[in-house]
């Protein structure tokens, strides 16, 4: 049985490196079933090896080799040995050579961003893509994806793996696609983007507050979608959105792992260099906005974020630009969740009745299964000065949440308010 600290290498390894093999393997094997299958079984292999033999110099390549060497067996008891093999060999080789970042081509250099687009074929439903991506991508397990949507793990598993059939049937490639069907594809693969990295931000359950490496991965992925789509304001929305939205992730928690509101965060924690680097790309977008191309939810929640990331501290946050752009927002992209963000901006700019207001307007049952409405509902009261409601709201919304520190946040504003309640 592994060590602790053996454990938490492969833990970690599996982490940073898991959505790479697997496209790699993808993009070898031309099967993403089998692909993630070699993957498997060349994290058990760690398991078994690396408690007994140490760690390897290199982990990310001695998860690699010995996932090839077992698709190597796989094809040599298949019955086309020969050209498979051949295919293999050439794939081998190909994954074993850097890209050229400087050529102009059109063509994806990168097997997880690869991986992204074939999880967002246009044969596979909406919340089959994004559950394939959490998969595949994002390294999620089953049952944490069935916790996100909300279904029984044995309805995601059949979900996840249809969509690895369906792609099969189709027979789609992971060197696709090129030109228009990219375009076509694009808002599909910013959206799961912004989910792995949605996931990482807030985890929708276990004991962390947030996932790191999926943060890290989602900002990655939109850079590579800046590179690959420079006229595109959206796609520097997204990238910027997920920078200044990132910068603040060292601040999200204290020393001991509690949650931390942003406006009590230290703002000396917040990473510049990513807001440098958001800002950037938002003035990217900007530029290129300003010649008549439409943006969209991306570029306005960026402009949104630049808000927080430009205020040195929560008292000169600009609350009311911050209302406007929510209204733009709104507009552009309605939604509950939105308007449960709109509330909170216009709780802060125009007073908690008015936040009440837009949340109040809201369907009944809006968000029923999110923690997200009463937690803000609670905070809007409690500002207002009702702190009896508020405590029963908060204590209602750490009832739905499955993240533990998510939890432990709302029980403690719960008995704060209901402190001051008397």
């Amino acid at each position: 049985m592994a060590d602790a600290t053996t454990a938490d290498t492969i833990t970690a390894t599996w982490r940073e490196e898991s959505a790479r093999l697997v496209g790699a393997l993808v993009r070898m094997t031309r099967d993403v079933e089998l692909a993630e299958d070699l993957a498997q079984d060349a994290l058990v292999a760690a398991l078994e090896r690396w408690p007994a033999d140490g760690v390897p110099e290199n982990p990310a390549a001695w998860l690699m080799t010995t996932a090839k060497r077992r698709a190597i067996d796989t094809f040599r008891r298949a019955e086309n040995l020969r050209r498979k093999t051949q295919e293999l060999g050439h794939a081998a080789e190909e994954v074993s050579t850097m890209p050229d970042l400087d050529a102009q081509v059109d063509h994806i250099e990168d097997d997880v961003l690869r991986l992204v687009f074939l999880c967002c074929h246009p044969a596979l439903t909406p919340e089959s893509r994004a559950a394939l991506t959490l998969r595949l991508v994002g390294g999620l397990t089953t049952t944490e994806i069935a916790r996100g949507f909300l279904v029984p793990d044995a309805t995601m598993g059949q979900r996840i793996s249809r969509a690895k059939r369906t792609l099969s049937t189709v027979g789609a490639e992971l060197e696709l696609p090129t030109g228009a069907e990219r375009i076509q594809r694009l808002d599909d693969v910013m959206a799961v983007v912004y989910l792995i990295f949605t996931e990482g931000y807030v985890a929708t359950a276990g004991d962390d507050w947030a996932r790191p490496d999926l943060v890290a991965e989602a900002i990655r992925l939109a850079r590579l979608l800046a590179d690959i789509a420079p006229d595109e304001p959206e796609v520097h929305g997204l990238q910027a959105l997920l920078e200044l939205q990132g910068s603040r992730l060292a601040a999200r928690t204290d020393a001991d792992g509690n949650a931390v509101l942003l406006d009590d965060q230290d703002r000396a924690l917040w990473d510049e260099l990513l807001i440098r680097r958001g800002l950037a790309a938002l003035g990217r977008a900007e530029a290129i906005a300003a010649r008549g191309v439409p943006v969209g939810r991306y570029f306005l929640q960026a402009a949104i974020a630049a808000e927080h990331a430009r205020s040195a501290t929560a008292e000169d946050t600009d609350w009311p630009r911050i209302a406007l752009l929510y209204d733009v927002l709104a507009d552009a992209a309605p939604g509950p969740v939105v308007e449960v963000n709109r509330a909170v901006a216009h709780g802060r700019a125009h007073g908690p009745d008015a936040g009440l207001a837009v949340l109040d307007a809201l369907p009944a049952d809006a968000l029923a299964e999110s923690p997200l409405l009463p937690s803000v509902r609670g905070d809007l009261l409690a500002r207002a000065g009702r702190q009896a409601e508020a405590a029963e709201e908060f204590a209602a919304a750490a009832r739905r949440t499955r993240n533990n520190g998510e939890r432990s946040l709302l029980e403690r504003r719960a008995a704060e308010s209901r402190a001051a309640a008397g």
